[in-house]
């Protein structure tokens, strides 16, 4: 198979699809990688490193797009490249289509095949190829907030831990799954009380285990988060149903009982985001203030830290780009039922029933 990875152009995304590393297996399995030009570079990976690994280098995008049978990317594709897309063509990507009508338009008038990184999901409900961002962008949830909360940006001018004789910050998470639990070993490690709202029990029972109950665990009820966010300094949002738009949990009235210079990092933005105030916002300009609490609401927040986040990214996504590649996108999916959840769109039909829910649009049961 033909398998290509192009520059990103979302603003200030930093990622790339495939390190040298994982297109050179690719190569070594007897396919062909196609790598534009400089792609890789704010990865830290250059061009001779690919080329080293056995991919070609082609001088443009559009040499990629238009000979690759897989595409292999980080963001949905943008507006600049829906001319690109083609009859038939593999699209491997995070796609979060529930925020996205106009991209999942392109991807069924051009019969594009849709694999989305973040519906790939296992028998255990576990997203595989969402795990490594999650975990990447509950980190950087605190480490964003707490440099927000400085005065010098606007904040409250409170240190996240305190120091002996003056309270720390209080940081209040909404979500117990995988960016939930990264972002309060974060904020935990950093010494601020830290609180996570969740509504698995069994999964606050694990939290309260991994953090010998120095975490405070809540059920997750408007009583709750309402009282938990008043009292915060710092709330991070980190609710997502798969494929699906994320409730809208923490309200306009919440954010306005919050403290003046208080921070909210909404980190289920890719799905529309989980508080009513929140809009996207790119690397370029990421916070906003509303109801005079400052919000970052960026939604592509790994693309910060591209060398950690390609790595991970392609730790997780290139077992499943190489069984694609090896027999082709039909006979992987019959014999991966997690990469099958993984196909949002085919042969111009919306086959993700949330998605559709989320966008009003007509599910199509996948048939292979």
């Amino acid at each position: 198979m033909i398998i290509g990875a192009v520059k990103e152009i979302k603003t200030g995304e930093n990622r790339v699809g495939l390190t040298p590393a994982g297109a050179g297996v690719l190569a070594k399995n007897g396919h062909s990688v196609l790598v534009e030009a400089g792609a890789g570079r704010n990865s830290g990976f250059g061009d001779e490193e690919y080329a080293r690994q056995g991919a070609k280098i082609v001088a443009t995008a559009a040499d990629v797009w238009k000979t690759a049978e897989m595409v292999v990317k980080v963001k949905e594709p943008l507006q600049p490249e829906f001319d690109h897309l083609r009859n038939g063509m593999i699209l491997f990507t995070y796609l979060h289509l529930a925020a996205e009508e106009k991209v999942t338009e392109a991807l069924l008038e051009k019969g594009v095949a849709g694999v989305a990184y973040e519906t790939v999901e296992l028998e255990d409900g576990s997203l595989p190829l969402l795990t490594p961002m999650s975990e990447v962008a509950g980190r950087m949830a605190v480490q964003v907030g707490m440099h927000y909360l400085e005065r010098t940006y606007g904040g409250a001018g409170k240190l996240l831990a305190g120091v002996p004789g003056v309270m720390p910050a209080t940081v209040t998470i909404i979500g117990s799954g995988v960016v939930g639990v990264n972002a309060a070993k974060m904020a935990h490690g950093l010494g601020a009380r830290t609180i996570i709202i969740g509504r698995n029990l069994d999964e606050l029972r694990r939290i309260d285990d991994i953090f010998g109950g120095q975490v405070t665990t809540l059920a997750s009820n408007p009583h709750n988060i309402e009282n938990a966010v008043a009292q915060s300094d710092l709330v991070v949002g980190s609710v997502a149903i798969t494929g699906a738009a994320a409730p809208k949990l923490v309200t306009t009235e919440m954010i306005r009982k919050m403290k003046p210079g208080s921070v909210v990092v909404d980190v289920s933005i890719d799905q529309g985001g989980c508080f009513e105030t929140s809009r996207p916002t790119s690397h370029k300009d990421p916070v906003y203030v509303e109801e005079g609490v400052i919000h970052y609401c960026v939604t592509n927040m790994p693309g910060a830290v591209p060398n950690t986040s390609t790595h991970a990214l392609t730790n997780a996504t290139l077992p499943y780009a190489l069984k694609i590649a090896n027999v082709g996108l039909v006979a992987a999916a019959k014999k991966d039922l997690a990469l099958a959840k993984g196909i949002n769109t085919y042969k111009g039909k919306l086959t993700n029933e949330p998605v559709a829910e989320a966008l009003k649009m007509k599910y199509e049961q996948l048939l292979l």
